[in-house]
C-alpha cells in the first residue's frame, strides 16, 4: 500500500478551513498532518474533521518537520512567493494559492528554484481539476460550435468590509489579483491562447485597488471581455460564442457552491444539449492530482508557467487603465 503524502497548512485561512483543509484530509492519497497557527480558536474548527492535526506556531516550524512532505500556502498574495520559496528550501513541495504572485515577473524566481530543486510547486487553480472544463477544452478543439468568436466571462461579488485584506494594496489586494485569473486564466486555459492585445481596460478603483474591472482583449481569431467586481451581487458565467454554436458554463468557477456545474452546448440549429457534474469537489481533485505528480504518476495540468502567462495578462490590464 502506497505511503500517503502528507500535507501541512501555513496559516488558518477561512478558505483553507472551509474548502481546502477539508479536501486534504478527504483526498485519496493525502494525510492533512500540520496547521501552523498562533490562535487556538482558528485552530479549533480544523480539529474537528483532523482531530490528530499537528497545530504549530509559527510558520517555520512546519518547515523544520520531515515528516511532512507537501505546503499548502494560502497566505495573502504578497506573502506567496516568500513562503513558497522558503518552503522549497526546506524541501517541501509546495501548492500555493492564487495569484502566485503580485507580478509576473516575481515568478520567476520561484520557477528557477522549483528547476533547482526538482520539487513539485504549482498555483491552486482549481477550474483546471474540473472535468466541466476539460470538456469546454474538448468541445473548442473539435470545432463543436464552428469558429469561436466571442468570450464572455463575469464574476462578481459584493465585499462591504474595507478592512478586508482585498482591499489592501501593499497585500495584493483587487479584484482582478484576486479572481480576474478565474475570468482570464480560463479563457486561456479553455483555447490555448494568449490574447494579442488588451484593447479596453477601465477600473473603478477605490482604496488603491480596483473594485471593478471591465476589460477587453483581442485572441487570434475572437474577442474576449471580462468583468470582475468585489462591489456587485455574486454573478459568474462564462459563454463561449462560435460561428455555429454556443457553449454556456452557469457555475464555471465555484462550481457545486455557486450552482451546479453544468454547461449547456447550443447547435446552430438552437437545439440545446445540457451536461452536469453535481457532485464532483474540483479541490478534492486538485489534491489528488497534486499527490499523484508527487508520486511522479502523472503530470501536473496548471504549471507555474500556465500561472505566469496569466499574472502577465493582469499586468497588460494594469497597463493598458488610464490613470485614476
Amino acid at each position: 500500500m502506497k505511503q500517503p503524502v502528507k500535507w501541512a497548512i501555513l496559516g488558518a485561512a477561512k478558505f483553507a478551513r472551509e474548502y481546502m483543509g477539508p479536501a486534504i484530509h478527504a483526498a485519496q492519497g493525502a494525510e492533512l498532518v500540520a496547521l501552523a497557527t498562533s490562535s487556538a480558536q482558528k485552530a479549533a474548527p480544523f480539529q474537528e474533521f483532523a482531530p490528530n492535526l499537528r497545530i504549530y506556531q509559527a510558520y517555520d516550524a512546519v518547515l523544520d518537520d520531515d515528516d511532512i512532505d507537501v505546503v499548502y500556502v494560502p497566505l495573502p498574495n504578497h506573502l506567496h512567493i516568500e513562503w513558497a520559496m522558503k518552503a522549497l528550501r526546506a524541501g517541501k513541495h509546495v501548492l500555493v494559492e492564487k495569484p502566485v504572485a503580485m507580478t509576473a515577473a516575481q515568478v520567476d524566481p520561484l520557477i528557477a528554484l522549483r528547476n533547482e530543486t526538482g520539487l513539485i510547486v504549482a498555483e491552486a487553480y482549481m477550474i483546471a481539476h474540473h472535468p466541466q472544463w476539460h470538456r469546454v477544452r474538448a468541445l473548442l478543439s473539435e470545432g463543436k460550435i464552428g469558429t469561436l468568436r466571442h468570450v464572455d466571462v463575469v464574476f462578481t461579488y459584493n465585499n462591504p468590509d474595507l478592512g478586508n485584506v482585498r482591499f489592501d494594496p501593499a497585500k495584493g489586494g483587487g479584484s482582478l489579483p484576486d479572481i480576474g485569473v478565474y475570468t482570464i486564466g480560463s479563457t486561456r486555459f479553455a483555447t490555448g491562447q494568449d490574447p494579442l492585445s488588451i484593447t479596453h481596460a477601465d477600473l473603478d478603483m477605490q482604496n488603491g485597488v480596483d473594485v471593478m474591472a471591465r476589460v477587453s482583449a483581442r485572441f487570434e481569431g475572437f474577442t474576449a471581455h471580462w468583468v470582475t467586481a468585489m462591489n456587485i451581487h455574486l454573478t459568474q458565467y462564462v459563454t463561449f460564442m462560435g460561428t455555429h454554436g454556443r457553449i454556456h458554463l452557469s457555475a464555471p468557477f465555484n462550481a457545486g457552491v455557486y450552482g451546479e456545474a453544468r454547461i449547456e452546448v447550443t447547435d446552430a440549429d438552437g437545439v440545446m444539449r445540457v451536461e452536469r457534474w453535481a457532485q464532483f469537489n474540483q479541490y478534492q481533485a486538485q489534491v489528488e492530482a497534486f499527490c499523484a505528480c508527487v508520486r511522479g504518476e502523472a503530470p501536473y495540468p496548471w504549471t507555474l508557467e500556465e500561472a505566469r502567462a496569466t499574472q502577465a495578462v493582469i499586468d497588460a490590464v494594469y497597463e493598458a487603465s488610464p490613470p485614476r
